[in-house]
């Protein structure tokens, strides 16, 4: 690595969520759907792209807008939003986009000659004889495409979604929502070969995995088995299930990742999660022997400003992988440096009071009064300053995980309207405190030093205020 990587790994004022990370010659894309900062909606923004060397996945690089909603001819005033994409290369060698327009029930492609270039629309997934898939009533419902070009040259597109649409956002079409499905595409990529079946049944129907199928398909290939990543009916975890065959035969294998690392532990409290809950969506990577999961976490206490986060997985004796703990060192490697200023945006483990949590769907009520992410400025200013808002009595920011040796001392900056104390230890109940930061100020931002006694090795690092009033954690340094 150049320089650590953190989550989130993209800057502070980037909100890609859905990420589906793949390899194409010597670098990593990532391709997402794109939030905005203070928006009302999910993925207001055109799509981007963002790369990196595969041997150096802290050196991302923004390639730009490679697609406009408005470039599809359906869509020509931008009313609709583009949703997760996926994108494979052809047996032509050229790049497929497949996209979904929020819930109008359609796939549309684009096409490229290289992996981050500008996009061109190509034309609509649909059947022999010509119709739109998604226009007729009691289809199922197309939504979050995710396909893989196999390694004999055919394609496998997925899809599928637990929700029943109202038939007036598909257009007074009536589709049908029984879970995940598969179809073949003809070597033209939009053609449908063999018409979709359900293969991933949602809640409640036969068939249906512990964690049943919500939505977010994504499809890769693990030492020649067929891999299928989901999210779950839960919509806070993404889950896989293996295969010989790509279009069934599946086997439920676990939870990859959970943004409050439920079922990590036996917990699945969702009021006592590690983190703030709402959907996510994201995709495998593989580069030499490391295999990542690649998912989104929530910020400003909505479900529409979503960041990029990514996760190293360990692999089961039986070829499978182990569900992955929440990190802000995620694509780093290993820890970080235990010596230095890092921002407080990078923690991973976020509660309020008595180690309370909420969903963030269910609006912000449900969120009062508890810590989150944010920024100040407008939607994609490039100024650093996210922060955690709000950190009232009780309130912790957890960071996992920092390699110490010798310190001595801990400095907050922070700003708000306080007196009391922010308490520092490696451990999340407390039992333990490294150090005690007092704080007794008005508005205004400062920063505040204690000596500190952190073991050398390696730890994870809670700040937690005591006190009235609330604060806005900006930064910590370790000296």
């Amino acid at each position: 690595m150049k320089q650590q990587v953190f989550n989130p790994y993209l800057p502070s004022w980037e909100y890609v969520p859905d990420g589906e990370p793949h390899v194409f010659g010597d670098r990593v894309y990532v391709y997402g759907s794109h939030d905005a900062f203070g928006a009302p909606m999910f993925c207001v923004n055109d799509y981007v792209c963002w790369s990196a060397p595969v041997d150096d996945l802290s050196d991302w690089r923004y390639e730009g807008v490679i697609y406009k909603k408005t470039q599809d001819p359906g869509n020509p005033l931008g009313i609709r939003s583009l949703y997760a994409p996926d994108v494979t290369q052809g047996p032509d060698g050229r790049y497929y986009l497949y996209y979904a327009f929020d819930f109008l029930g359609e796939f549309g492609v684009a096409v490229c000659d290289t992996p981050a270039g500008k996009y061109e629309f190509y034309g609509k997934v649909h059947h022999k004889d010509g119709k739109v898939w998604g226009k007729k009533s009691g289809e199922q419902f197309p939504f979050d495409p995710g396909v893989l070009t196999d390694d004999d040259g055919r394609v496998w597109l997925y899809s599928g979604f637990e929700t029943k649409v109202p038939f007036v956002a598909s257009r007074w079409h009536n589709l049908r929502n029984d879970g995940g499905v598969v179809m073949e595409l003809e070597p033209d990529m939009v053609t449908i070969k063999q018409e979709p079946k359900v293969i991933f049944p949602i809640k409640g129907k036969e068939g249906a995995f512990p964690h049943a199928f919500f939505e977010a398909s994504s499809i890769r290939k693990v030492d020649g088995k067929y891999c299928f990543v989901y999210s779950g009916q839960h919509n806070h975890e993404l889950c896989y299930a293996m295969s010989d065959r790509p279009d069934g035969g599946f086997t439920y294998g676990g939870v990859l990742v959970d943004l409050g690392d439920l079922y990590l532990n036996g917990n699945e409290d969702e009021n006592h999660a590690n983190n703030y809950l709402g959907n996510t969506h994201g995709g495998l990577l593989n580069i030499g022997d490391d295999w990542y999961i690649f998912y989104h976490r929530q910020t400003n206490r909505t479900s529409y400003a979503r960041q990029a986060c990514a996760e190293k997985l360990e692999r089961t004796s039986d070829g499978g992988f182990k569900q992955a703990e929440l990190t802000s060192c995620g694509l780093n490697g290993g820890p970080l440096v235990g010596k230095g200023k890092y921002e407080a945006r990078i923690a991973c483990n976020l509660w309020a009071k008595d180690h309370t949590t909420a969903r963030i769907d269910k609006g912000k009520k449900a969120t009062e009064g508890h810590p989150y992410f944010t920024q100040t400025g407008k939607d994609r200013e490039d100024n650093g300053d996210q922060y955690i808002a709000n950190m009232c009595d009780g309130a912790t920011a957890g960071f996992k995980y920092f390699s110490f040796s010798g310190n001595t001392g801990i400095s907050v900056t922070v700003r708000g309207q306080a007196d009391g104390e922010i308490v520092v230890s490696t451990d999340e109940k407390f039992e333990q405190i490294a150090a005690s930061i007092p704080l007794s100020f008005a508005v205004g931002q400062v920063t505040q030093q204690a000596a500190c006694a952190i073991p050398d090795g390696v730890h994870a690092l809670y700040f937690q205020f005591r006190g009235t009033g609330s604060v806005d954690f900006v930064a910590f340094e370790l000296l």
